[in-house]
């Protein structure tokens, strides 16, 4: 179940809010008036992590995190790659699922620009082939 971690904050930029749990990580940032001004949903973090970022400037971005640790005595620092389609659907379900404690407000932010994607995600789907009678 996510669960606030912390506010990280410094005088000068957005409040940062995190949420934290065994499969996602969420980062907010927050404007003084408490609208949401962006965030990044990482999500299987524990086993392949990816990177669903939102701005209202860039829109969506979707990566790969590379951990920088391909030899564990090295201490190198995580980089986000540019990965392949977001899994939208399934995403927003363990959202939905995990997400029960957290801020309505950003919960309901965050759940309705997930819905948004997989809305585009299925128009982007092809449409199953018609048999002969014209059916699918």
């Amino acid at each position: 179940m996510l669960r606030e971690v912390s506010q990280a904050n410094r005088s000068n930029e957005l409040r940062r809010r995190w949420f934290s749990d065994d499969y996602f990580d969420l980062i907010v940032w927050v404007h003084p008036d408490l609208t949401v001004s962006g965030f990044q949903l990482c999500y299987d973090i524990a086993r392949q992590e990816r990177a669903l970022t939102w701005t209202p400037t860039l829109g969506f971005r979707h990566d790969q995190v590379d951990d920088g640790e391909p030899v564990p005595t090295k201490n190198l620092a995580p980089i986000l790659i540019p990965d392949g389609v977001f899994p939208a659907a399934a995403v927003l379900d363990l959202f939905v699922a995990r997400s029960q404690e957290i801020d309505s407000g950003i919960r309901t932010f965050i759940f309705d620009k997930l819905n948004d994607h997989a809305k585009v995600d299925r128009k982007a789907q092809p449409a199953p082939p018609r048999d002969a009678f014209g059916t699918r």
